[in-house]
């Protein structure tokens, strides 16, 4: 088989970490996801960032080539964002990894 197609078969992780911030809270907290974010380098496929409409709810979702770049991606600064972020939670968020099944790009209108 081609190169292409077996790094066609190869399948996104996405790291997903549901949680709830403190009342009034969650736009300092995107303002420090964004920032985290773009510590990413090797092996970042994407990012977004979820709110449940009129609540402080929110869903992260951070897609990786491989989970192991996740790791590779821990750098100090990264370390020390999170740091600011941890207070402004109700309590953890839920983190798991998901392989990415299906992923379907949208269709623009011509």
């Amino acid at each position: 088989m081609s190169g292409e197609f077996l790094d066609f078969l190869k399948h996104k992780y996405a790291y997903v970490a549901v949680g709830e911030f403190k009342p009034g809270q969650f736009s300092e907290a995107q303002k420090l996801y964004e920032k985290a974010v773009s510590t990413y380098k090797d092996g970042f496929q994407g990012a977004f960032l979820l709110q449940k409409p009129g609540t402080d709810e929110g869903i992260a979702v951070i897609m990786w080539e491989k989970i192991e770049d996740m790791d590779a991606n821990q750098s100090e600064a990264y370390q020390h964002i999170l740091e600011q972020m941890t207070p402004l939670f109700v309590k953890p968020p839920k983190t798991d990894f998901y392989e990415v099944c299906s992923e379907i790009d949208g269709f623009s209108e011509k």
